[in-house]
């Protein structure tokens, strides 16, 4: 199976913020996945097409030549110092969410491509330097089988048809011509123009039952040059309320629950260190919100209801368990 366009344009990245010199094409096609294979009419329109993404996305790729003398061999770089960002300041919760991202890179799936990219490119007689890509981060991750057939229509802009439940489990075929992906309550939504209704809706990932089939595209529809995803993702959003729960958040961290919650008073357990308050926090998924509340670690307890805190330390004790097995097999 030909590889897919995410992992090409990685490749291509990598391949160029690594090395020193500039690489030829001649070099690119033959180390970057997805290139090999091609005839020469179609790698150079895939090529043009990757280079363009890149540069849509802000990365600078820099034309020039290897050689003062003979300018006629054109390669590609990019550098870091245009690559990278500028010093960012985090606050403590922010700081907690990059270090765990940092984390999951060694588990990303990307991984294994980056390692690979380096290999061929050395065996290519491409000079490399790996900390030069210290300042590429991971990919997010979603369980939902249908996020990556989605996120890929998103940026070709392709017309998708999915078979769909709703709440009730009532399922219908549905076709979209989808504007972009956005996260609630640790779940995935896809929003876009409901070709069927004629309407703007939006799908929860969880719910679509079959993989999306792309039925038109690339370049099938242009996204309204008015449309703000997130704002209408909240527009849309049907999910009340459902649950609650008391929570103690310590002083200073877990601004989202803090945020969402009302401030009660609640008597805390005994032992519960200086600096904790209640809050009492709505939800419409209890598993979202679990996962929301454990991901907070020692930061946040739940007092009430029972189940929803044996539900928390249930979630804990399996991420410990996965995490020992983990570096057990390292």
């Amino acid at each position: 199976m030909a590889p897919r366009k995410s992992e090409r344009i990685l490749n291509l990245t990598i391949c160029l913020l690594a090395s020193r010199r500039f690489v030829t094409r001649e070099q690119i096609r033959e180390v970057v996945e997805g290139y090999r294979g091609l005839s020469d009419g179609a790698f150079e329109r895939t090529f043009e097409r990757d280079k363009d993404e890149l540069r849509a996305l802000g990365v600078p790729i820099e034309t020039g030549s290897n050689s003062p003398l003979f300018d006629d061999e054109v390669g590609y770089r990019i550098r870091r110092t245009d690559f990278e960002l500028p010093p960012i300041e985090l606050d403590a919760d922010e700081a907690a969410v990059v270090a765990l991202a940092a984390q999951s890179w060694q588990q990303a799936r990307m991984a294994s491509s980056a390692q690979s990219a380096w290999a061929k490119l050395r065996a290519a007689g491409v000079e490399t330097d790996t900390a030069r890509i210290t300042t590429m981060s991971p990919t997010v991750v979603a369980r939902e089988g249908a996020f990556e057939p989605l996120w890929q229509a998103v940026l070709n802009r392709s017309v998708v048809r999915f078979e769909y439940r709703r709440p009730s489990g009532e399922t219908s075929r549905r076709t979209l011509q989808p504007w972009g992906v956005t996260s609630s309550r640790g779940r995935w939504y896809v929003v876009g123009h409901d070709v069927d209704r004629d309407a703007p809706r939006m799908f929860k990932m969880s719910r679509i039952l079959d993989q999306p089939e792309v039925v038109a595209g690339p370049d099938a529809f242009e996204v309204p040059a008015d449309v703000d995803v997130r704002a209408l993702s909240r527009s849309l959003d049907p999910a009340p309320a459902t649950g609650e729960a008391v929570v103690a958040v310590r002083a200073d961290r877990a601004p989202r629950l803090r945020r969402r919650g009302e401030p009660v008073d609640h008597p805390l357990p005994a032992g519960t260190p200086d600096g904790f308050a209640a809050y009492r926090v709505g939800y419409a998924d209890e598993g979202a919100f679990v996962a929301d509340v454990a991901s907070f670690g020692p930061d946040v307890l739940v007092l009430e209801p029972a189940a929803v805190r044996r539900r928390v330390v249930d979630h804990l004790a399996g991420a410990a368990r996965a995490l020992a097995g983990a570096g057990e097999r390292a």
